[in-house]
């Protein structure tokens, strides 16, 4: 034990080879176990019933295949062109494709092929998702990219016709007629969570039988002044008649609300205005002012603000944008809609009436009022919702509107933010260079007039411009919640459209291959290298059976590599492994070749060997270095088919070059010394 201890961890060269040997054995081993973790783990099953040893499991990981190999979605998309100018076609359909991919790369689908095509004047998108054999799963995973726009009123109005104002009325007479049918059931002791599942239009909570679950005032102002006014009995249901259609709620409990960390402590609701004064460190500001002149310049303002000047200073010297038309009015918030030292200023260190102390954020410096305080109500309310439709529904919305030149490919990012008077969440959009003078130039032409924000040819905020919008910033509002705001962000943030599309086709497709055929490509391939192992072996004989043996830690590694990356094993990916493989061959070949050279020269073995491998190294460094450079540009331009490909042979070369380099000269310089004296062994 001492000798084989001293062998190893001495400081001689022998012991830095032996030393190297083990690192690469305990690579292969390790390899073995991630490659083959199910036959692991059912011996250390095996033994752990039989000789009662436990050995640590491994985690089973599969090969992620391919479209080509696995199967899946292949759906086929129209691109409406017809407000896109003939010169920018070709960028936009190309736009879309590079959008749809980043989306689905996003969810990890196994190398998606998203490609273009045109057919007479009709532009397509073909999306082939591989492993994903649901198509509703595969439309849902690409989502609704929004098409986002910008529009400004146009003159060209109209009114409705007689066929249509007469749909309009039979509409909203069947909605009313259903409504009371349903409310009627409910009277007569009708269930109403199973009459919300069969009548409600409310799609967000039909199938929860209508419930709302608790809401606030804040969450849902419109439906909690009509539940205020039932008689405040839990389990009372009323008919009410509203813009959008005919609401039938049913309060079935109402409380305050408590922390629910400890359930005792009451939840506040506060009222509040702000001055800020931002400086060229903090986050959203144009201002350029050095940190310590705004604090001075804040500290001048503290000295001279009460309560009843508070909303003149903040028109006159606040940096919030929209802070001279609401005076830095914040409106009512709750905990979690503010950032964490002015919550913790204005709930936990501030009374009603008091002007805060200078309070830092991330956005600035701030001076907060506190205007009010109450106790947050909570209903527990369930809903069933009867649409009604508007003049405006039918007419559509589009026929009051023009196309401005801003759209969704302007768009820098987007943000979840809250409205500062009511606290309904909204989303927050930055436009880059581009986008934020042409938002500058509709809202100067428009002053006094709406400007409407259209997402999937649905206006969702239509705000009235008061003066010229400089800074490049907008805001959606509408009647979505945190969830769905938090969402909308993500997706714009993931790819606004430049385009419609219309999805014209969807089917599953089966592997292109099968597992027959791939049983027989793998037979096939185990044959090719057995040949190529004998061939090795029976030309370099000794020489050729250690590159054999180099050969096989190579595959046992790359494969590791394949599953716990995890890279996408298709057709074009298999292709550049087998590729790889082959240039493994090649540098053990090169420097099986010079070491025969030296060999014959009379040099000694080990000479040969440093002397072989010298000799080699150039032609095996400049063939792989140019290799990986085509493997790098054919990452970086082209589709995802050939990325595969060239993701498997970058890797299978970089694997391979330390195959050759460290582990076929490792197992070359520890040969015993009996066997180098052995000629035919080597010659």
């Amino acid at each position: 034990m001492k000798n084989i201890f001293k062998l190893i961890f001495s400081k001689t060269s022998n012991a830095k080879k032996w030393r190297v040997f083990i690192f690469i054995v305990i690579l292969a081993v390790g390899g073995l176990i991630i490659n083959a973790g199910a036959y692991y783990n059912k011996g250390a099953d095996l033994l752990a019933s039989k000789a009662n040893i436990d050995l640590p499991r491994a985690l089973e990981i599969d090969f992620r295949l391919g479209l080509d190999l696995l199967g899946g979605s292949h759906l086929v998309y129209r691109a409406n062109m017809q407000d896109v100018p003939e010169k920018d076609r070709r960028g936009a359909i190309e736009g879309v494709r590079d959008v749809i991919e980043r989306r689905v790369n996003v969810f990890g689908v196994s190398e998606p092929v998203v490609q273009t095509s045109k057919q007479g004047d009709e532009y397509r998108v073909i999306v082939e998702l591989a492993g994903i054999k649901d198509v509703n799963q595969a439309i849902e995973m690409i989502g609704e990219t929004p098409l986002l726009e910008f529009k400004e009123p146009s003159e060209e109005e109209r009114e409705l016709t007689e066929e249509e104002a007469g749909l309009l009325v039979e509409f909203n007479t069947s909605a009313k007629e259903k409504s009371k049918e349903v409310f009627d059931k409910i009277k007569a002791g009708g269930n109403f969570v199973q009459l919300a599942k069969e009548f409600s239009q409310d799609d967000k909570t039909k199938d929860s039988g209508g419930s709302l679950n608790w809401i606030t005032k804040t969450s849902h102002p419109e439906i909690i002044s009509l539940i205020k006014s039932l008689d405040g009995t839990p389990t009372t249901t009323d008919m009410f008649q509203v813009s959008y259609g005919h609401e039938i709620l049913k309060l079935n409990e109402k409380r305050i609300k408590t922390n629910p960390f400890d359930n005792k402590s009451i939840e506040k609701e506060i009222k509040a205005s702000h001055i800020l004064i931002c400086h060229k460190e903090s986050e959203r500001c144009e201002n350029e002012t050095a940190r310590d002149k705004a604090y001075d310049r804040i500290k001048e303002i503290e000295t001279e603000v009460t309560s009843d000047n508070f909303e003149d200073l903040a028109r006159e010297y606040s940096n919030e944008p929209g802070a001279k038309s609401t005076g830095g009015s914040l409106g009512w918030f709750s905990r979690g809609m503010m950032v964490e030292p002015f919550e913790d200023t204005v709930f936990d260190n501030q009374k009603v009436g008091e002007i805060s102390y200078i309070v830092e954020t991330k956005f600035g410096f701030h001076l907060i009022y506190k205007q009010e305080e109450r106790d947050i109500e909570e209903y527990n309310v369930d809903r069933i919702l009867i649409r009604t439709l508007s003049e405006k529904d039918i007419l559509s919305a589009q026929n009051n509107w023009k196309n401005t030149q801003l759209t969704g490919k302007h768009l820098k990012r987007s943000i979840v933010q809250f409205n500062p008077n009511d606290g309904s969440p909204q989303v927050g959009l930055e436009f880059d260079k581009e986008g934020s003078e042409l938002f500058a130039e509709i809202t100067d032409r428009n002053i006094g007039k709406q400007v409407a924000i259209f997402l999937d040819n649905y206006v969702i905020s239509a705000p009235t411009v008061n003066s010229k919008i400089t800074g490049g910033q907008a805001v959606i509002s509408g009647s979505f919640d945190v969830r769905e705001a938090r969402q909308l962000a993500q997706r714009l943030n993931a790819g606004a459209l430049p385009v419609q599309i219309v999805l014209i086709s969807q089917k599953t497709v089966g592997a292109t291959l099968g597992q027959m055929s791939i049983e027989s490509s793998v037979k096939a391939g185990l044959i090719g290298l057995i040949l190529v192992a004998l061939f090795m072996i029976v030309y370099y004989r000794l020489s050729g059976l250690i590159a054999v043996v180099s050969l096989l830690i190579y595959g046992i590694l790359i494969l590791a590599i394949f599953k716990i990356w995890p890279i996408t094993l298709s057709l074009s990916g298999l292709a550049g492994f087998i590729l790889s493989i082959g240039m493994a061959v090649d540098a053990n070949i090169l420097i099986f070749a010079r070491l025969k050279e030296e060999l014959r020269k009379g040099s000694p073995l080990s000479l040969a060997i440093e002397e072989g491998f010298k000799r080699a190294w150039p032609s095996i460094r400049d063939g792989n270095i140019s290799t990986l450079i085509t493997c790098f540009i054919l990452i970086q331009f082209t589709t995802s088919i050939v990325k595969g490909f060239a993701l498997t042979l970058g890797l299978g070369v970089i694997i391979s070059m330390f195959s050759a380099v460290v582990i076929t000269k490792n197992l070359l310089t520890i040969i015993p010394k009996k066997l180098e004296n052995i000629k035919w062994l080597w010659m």
